[in-house]
């Protein structure tokens, strides 16, 4: 049955403001993707993963003291190390060892023979495995680009809050290689309520990562920064030096996972591990300590093992956001945890749920 013209006039006048506020939206929506600035990154098609990882028995050593015999005159002392694995425990099925993480794992060399020398190796290593505990060994291996992980998504669930309500969603950390070119992309995704993007492109050294281009996109605005030989050009055109070994928000997950693995940074608690990291905004020096040793409960790959980082405050701040990481050797050093806090209102928190490989 048709309504009176009058009913008919009053829907149209109670839908109207409804379309002209639709129409607006849509217009500066477009306005605002139209006036954002071009992208400073490359595209690097996504790569296809093949398999799961699981966490690596860590390997123990076990250091046999030399003879009593005194050594010959002009030679030195010798202790020899053996690496075995663990006995697994009844309860637990033996992990299969995970070819990719044995040789990220740094040497592990002996020191020389004292009292009880009973001691955890630094990340998994292969069985079986005798070494002359010398100088020369205790040197770390020179730098190479086959100890950068394969192509590499770690995907989280995500949870937290923002003021009184929770925080429900998923993240994604994707780590790839093509040559001597790398990309690390961290997709955060808060349901229903915001997206974030961050992407940073550059070169793969035997030093470590090199950016050249950073990127952050939120579904309202772009910022970036560009990285050159001597300088960074920040959000405006603003320009600054470019210090030694920077990293950006994305490029600091994988650089300090490579520095852990290598033995370039030792991971134990009470130690530290400082590096500068820029954003379009500013260049700041930060330190984090490894202040615990825990043991995670992730929803797919069980208990795992991981290391506490929790950033010192910075000298001249400029808002509250701060990050904490925590790295876990059984998984190639990478990080299995991140908590993002903003101040008293906000928290995010990022769990493992898998990780996949190339």
């Amino acid at each position: 049955m048709a309504g009176s013209p009058g009913l008919i006039r009053t829907r149209w006048r109670l839908l109207l403001p409804v379309l002209v506020l639709g129409v607006h939206a849509l217009a500066l929506d477009q306005l605002a993707r139209h006036l954002a600035p071009p992208t400073v990154l490359q595209t690097m098609a996504p790569p296809l993963y093949t398999r799961l990882l699981q966490p690596a028995e860590p390997a123990v050593v076990v250091t046999v003291p030399p003879a009593p015999a005194p050594p010959a005159a002009g030679s030195p002392t010798r202790a020899t190390a053996r690496t075995v694995k663990p006995r697994p425990a009844a309860s637990q099925p033996k992990a299969p060892p995970d070819d990719a993480a044995a040789s990220m794992a740094p040497a592990a060399a002996a020191p020389e023979a004292e009292a009880s020398p009973v001691t955890a190796g630094p990340g998994p290593a292969p069985a079986e495995t005798v070494a002359a505990a010398t100088p020369e060994a205790a040197a770390p291996a020179p730098p190479s680009l086959d100890d950068w992980p394969r192509d590499t998504r770690l995907s989280y669930r995500l949870g937290g809050r923002y003021r009184s309500g929770d925080l429900y969603g998923d993240a994604r950390v994707q780590w790839q290689r093509e040559g001597s070119l790398y990309q690390v992309r961290v997709d955060i995704d808060v349901t229903l309520l915001a997206t974030l993007v961050m992407t940073s492109q550059g070169d793969v050294t035997p030093g470590g990562l090199m950016p050249r281009a950073y990127e952050e996109v939120t579904s309202r605005k772009r910022r970036a920064a560009r990285f050159g030989e001597t300088a960074l050009e920040l959000e405006n055109g603003r320009s600054v030096p470019r210090p030694a070994g920077v990293q950006d928000t994305a490029s600091q997950f994988v650089e300090l996972a490579h520095r852990f693995a290598t033995g370039r940074e030792t991971l134990e608690v009470g130690r530290s591990v400082s590096l500068w990291l820029a954003r379009p905004g500013a260049v700041d020096r930060w330190t984090y300590d490894v202040v615990e040793r825990e043991i995670l409960q992730t929803p797919n790959l069980g208990a795992v093992e991981a290391f506490h980082l929790k950033p010192r405050p910075i000298a001249n701040p400029r808002g509250n956001i701060t990050a904490e990481m925590w790295f876990a050797p059984s998984l190639q050093y990478l990080p299995v945890r991140i908590r993002v806090s903003m101040g008293e209102q906000a928290q995010v928190d990022l769990l493992v749920d898998r990780i996949e490989q190339r």
